[in-house]
């Protein structure tokens, strides 16, 4: 048995009620786990793997899912779905000024929370995921 990861997930954004306690929170269970770094501070943060915490005076979304997409066409593809499904629209495809290439779709599913799906533009990638191969007992 297999399993592959690190092709699903591009980014997690949540929206806390108390930063500082949500800080001390994952800085302790990231610790736990060997990712206590912290790569940015400011109104927000970021962890490793590409979480960032912030705090939200507003709840109209409280998660940001951001999932990883294979080119344009698979954004404009989960955009239509996401729409099909129930979906809201939160942002039509599109390119964004985060970096060059950033090429995303955003919508709100059933219970509010904003989901994205994002191409980086062309790249290449050391693997195409990380497999990972459970140690026989």
């Amino acid at each position: 048995m297999q399993f592959h990861r690190g092709r699903l997930l591009d980014h997690v954004h949540l929206r806390v009620a108390d930063l500082a306690a949500s800080k001390r929170f994952y800085q302790a269970v990231l610790s736990a786990l060997g990712h206590a770094e912290v790569l940015q501070e400011g109104p927000g943060f970021f962890y490793a793997d590409e979480l960032f915490v912030n705090q939200a005076d507003d709840y109209i979304t409280r998660i940001h899912l951001a999932l990883q997409a294979a080119d344009q066409a698979s954004v404009q593809a989960f955009h239509r779905a996401a729409l099909a499904a129930g979906g809201r629209d939160n942002g039509a495809p599109g390119e964004r000024p985060y970096h060059p290439g950033y090429y995303a779709a955003f919508v709100l599913d059933p219970d509010g929370n904003n989901i994205e799906a994002v191409f980086h533009g062309p790249a290449s990638r050391s693997a195409a995921s990380v497999v990972i191969s459970p140690a026989a007992s």
